[in-house]
């Protein structure tokens, strides 16, 4: 009898069968066909590596106190925590957190915050930028901050319209700034994933025209909203991305990494302006956003103990380590025909395989999928663009049987 589950971002014509997972450990998944290499971190989620025991620790002591409880009405010490200790790590400015579930609902929360904020002074400003190419969720708010494509058409009478910029390719960034000069005039906010675009294709750009767009946006009061949600908690190379770029958002979205990637928490930061215009005896001004599920003590418990490896253990240092280790083991491939646009930011690596239909829907990527799990290894290509994004804990020997099985791929397929 076939499975009555419907898999996420999976065409199940093309997908006959898949691996059941029964445990993880480390960097490895173990499931009914053998051992896997989790070299994307669990769809970019896992830091520290899957089960780390302190966080599976305080998840199991959570649970024996408190398992949930409504939001709305109440508060908790967890919530209270992690609440306080993301201030205090969170680039500077930011002094409010709103919880929910996921990355896309933490991206909804600080669209509605920033027209909001706008609604509430009486302003009219409505309009959101957005980067081209840019991927921020599956909600129809996320999907319209996006790029409109493969993964919106379907949904185009539900979305509404931004503003798009062009992305800062190399060379081009003038075009981006200067269109962003004219657009910020009367916007309400500009929403990026700062230094990466994560499923447009790992896109990358400095840190430069990052705090570029910051600034025009400041001069023309234009919100500044940092979606974090893959590049926090280190995999830029820095805990945060905007702190490469000497930015403080208006706005940040945080999720995946949060919790270290064993339970689902995110959290949308704000400054105190935008909490004090929601701030009024005028019930009609209240931030009218929850989930049933909002700040899940179980999830918060794991988010704190999550907070308390980044203070006690060293994990910057985990995290230089294998920015090294990936950049020697890009080496090889820079200068091979086989591949092209290698490039790295922080612990990201990613490269794009020569094809004659690249894009998300080239052929090759399924077939890359299938090689790959054959091999042991989990890696989830974007098309023909290959990115390796493991947990902070990998060994050198682990990161060769990736690397290996890339360029035994490129030999196979090109």
């Amino acid at each position: 009898m076939s499975s009555p589950v419907w898999h996420p971002f999976t065409q199940h014509a093309l997908t006959p069968e898949f691996p059941v997972v029964s445990r993880g450990e480390g960097v490895w998944l173990e499931t009914d066909k053998g051992r896997l290499l989790d070299a994307i971190s669990s769809w970019w989620v896992i830091t520290h590596g899957h089960r780390h025991p302190r966080i599976v620790a305080a998840i199991k002591a959570q649970a024996d106190q408190l398992d949930q409880a409504i939001f709305a009405n109440l508060t908790h010490q967890p919530a209270e925590d992690v609440a306080r200790g993301l201030i205090e790590i969170a680039p500077r400015g930011l002094s409010h957190v709103f919880y929910s579930d996921s990355g896309s609902t933490s991206v909804e929360v600080a669209l509605k915050m920033a027209l909001g904020f706008w609604n509430n002074q009486i302003k009219p400003r409505t309009r959101i930028i957005a980067l081209e190419h840019a991927y921020h969720g599956d909600t129809v708010g996320t999907m319209s901050a996006g790029a409109r494509g493969v993964f919106t058409t379907p949904y185009a009478p539900l979305l509404f319209d931004v503003v798009r910029l062009p992305f800062p390719h190399a060379g081009r960034e003038q075009e981006t700034l200067d269109m962003l000069k004219v657009a910020a005039r009367d916007a309400a906010a500009l929403i990026v994933e700062p230094l990466i675009l994560g499923a447009g294709g790992m896109l990358m750009y400095p840190p430069e025209v990052l705090r570029a767009l910051a600034i025009i946006c400041r001069r023309n009061s234009t919100l500044f909203i940092s979606d974090e949600v893959m590049t926090g908690f280190g995999r830029t190379g820095t805990l945060f991305a905007c702190k490469q770029a000497g930015v403080s958002p208006d706005i940040l979205c945080l999720a995946k990494g949060l919790t270290g990637g064993s339970l689902p928490l995110a959290a949308t930061l704000c400054t105190p302006e935008i909490f004090e215009a929601h701030y009024s005896q005028d019930r009609s001004r209240t931030f009218f956003h929850s989930s049933s599920f909002t700040a899940n003590p179980i999830a918060c418990a794991a988010a704190r103990a999550n907070l308390e490896i980044w203070r006690d253990e060293p994990v910057m240092e985990r995290i230089t380590a294998l920015g090294a280790m990936q950049e020697e083991r890009l080496e090889r491939f820079r200068g091979d025909p086989r591949f092209s646009n290698v490039r790295r930011q922080g612990t990201i690596a990613a490269l794009d395989l020569t094809v004659a239909d690249p894009g998300y829907l080239a052929g090759i990527g399924p077939k890359l999928s299938a090689f790959f799990l054959d091999r042991g290894i989990l890696l989830r290509p974007l098309g023909n663009t290959i990115y390796v994004m493991p947990p902070y804990g990998i060994t050198a020997a682990e990161l060769d049987l990736v690397y290996d099985a890339i360029a035994a791929a490129g030999a196979k397929f090109t």
